[in-house]
């Protein structure tokens, strides 16, 4: 089977670019290929169902374009198709003084960046937000909000679909290899070998390993960092109105455990960061020999512990302990207790790690001949999806020559 375009991956980012290459490229014959048997069935299924603001992103970086343009237009999507979606708000509140600078540091981004509506509140501000936090100040952000990414992945293929009834998805279909002709490739999967002219791969946990089969001379690795969740039990689901963060610290490459508000009214309490041995394992004991050699014999991954070691160790004591995980909610919240929370689900972030044991902090696109690979996008990637999709849709115009 032949195809112009061959898009690998489909998660929303995969999704929102197989959308966004069919809306400007209507004669082209598409095709998407997810290995799952259903769409967005790891990081974009697994996430905080939070639609970023922009806040915490370099001014001028990827990350704080692609969020803030993304978020616009996600809300305008999610509106237009019924998207089960809420611009609720959030409150990101410091608990302790040596917190405030930081958290000026954040107010300070986020006005550069434009976030339209934010501003400084006091603890009394905050308690008219959140009732049942205690703070020493905080931020209020009122443009982010929830939205369920697996139903707004699903739209965008739907609607990919309906706009050339040649172009395809092939569910359940892995893509184990990739064989580079003059003009074309052909893409050997476990349901047959494909040929496309163009591909673009955004394949999040496997974009390390597709690169290299597509003959990417990759020098870095994707290392995948699981999150745990709590969630709150009903009796105490009063407690949480719609989204609360911590100050994040700024030594450490995650936001930190906050409490979500999700779509279907359940609130969410994560979550945490720990390394994993299987890159799509989402049990504590998951474990993958394959994942766990590629990830421990790689250099940058030991820099990374090294660098966060007393974070690392902390992470995994709360992994494994509900009273450590609960003392960390109650820095916010103090009034929780043990039987207002109960184990949720899990998730696992890719991050593209440098051989430095950097995280490779904004997203990374990178064009190899007839390819586009999407190496690094990670949070706020959902959020910024449609914008991604733009981005690389110009980028194939403008690689590939595509009329």
């Amino acid at each position: 089977m032949k195809f112009d375009i061959a898009v690998v991956g489909g998660g929303i980012v995969g999704a929102a670019t197989f959308y966004k290459l069919q809306k400007r490229n209507p004669n082209l014959k598409i095709a998407l290929f997810e290995k799952e048997p259903g769409l967005a069935d790891h990081q974009t299924g697994h996430n905080s169902g939070v639609i970023h603001s922009g806040l915490y992103y370099k001014p001028g970086s990827l990350k704080a374009k692609n969020c803030i343009e993304g978020r616009h237009e996600l809300v305008a999507f999610s509106k237009e198709y019924g998207i089960p979606h809420d611009v609720c708000g959030k409150v990101v509140v410091a608990t302790q003084k040596n917190e405030l600078a930081n958290m000026d540091r954040i107010f300070a981004i986020g006005t550069e960046n434009r976030i339209e509506g934010i501003e400084k509140i006091t603890s009394d501000q905050v308690k008219e937000i959140e009732p049942h936090v205690e703070s020493i100040g905080g931020i209020w952000v009122p443009c982010t909000g929830i939205v369920d990414f697996v139903a707004a992945t699903k739209k965008m293929v739907e609607l990919a679909l309906a706009l050339n009834n040649e172009s395809e998805v092939f569910m359940g279909c892995e893509v184990q290899d990739v064989e580079k002709k003059d003009e074309y490739s052909i893409l050997h999967t476990s349901k047959g070998d494909f040929q496309s002219n163009y591909q673009v791969f955004c394949a999040g946990l496997q974009a390390d390993r597709l690169a290299k089969k597509d003959g990417v001379d990759l020098k870095e690795k994707v290392v995948g960092f699981r999150g745990d969740y709590y969630e709150l039990t009903p009796k105490a689901q009063h407690k949480v109105k719609n989204l609360i963060y911590p100050v994040p610290n700024p030594d450490f490459p995650f936001l930190g455990v906050h409490f979500t508000r999700m779509t279907n009214g359940e609130i969410e309490c994560g979550p945490n960061a720990v390394f994993t041995f299987k890159r799509e394992g989402y049990a504590k004991t998951d474990f993958s020999l394959t994942d766990t050699v590629d990830a421990l014999s790689y250099k940058g991954t030991w820099k990374l512990f090294f660098n966060n070691m007393a974070f690392g160790i902390n992470e995994y004591r709360r992994a494994f302990s509900k009273r450590l995980f609960l003392k960390t909610l109650q820095r916010m919240i103090p009034s929780l207790e043990s039987d207002d929370i109960r184990t949720g689900r899990a998730g696992v972030r890719a991050l593209l790690l440098s051989q430095d044991g950097d995280t490779r902090d904004d997203f990374r696109i990178e064009y190899h001949g007839n390819s586009i690979h999407v190496l690094n996008a990670p949070s706020p990637a959902a959020t910024a999806s449609l914008a991604i999709g733009d981005y690389v849709s110009e980028a194939a115009e403008k690689h590939f020559s595509i009329q």
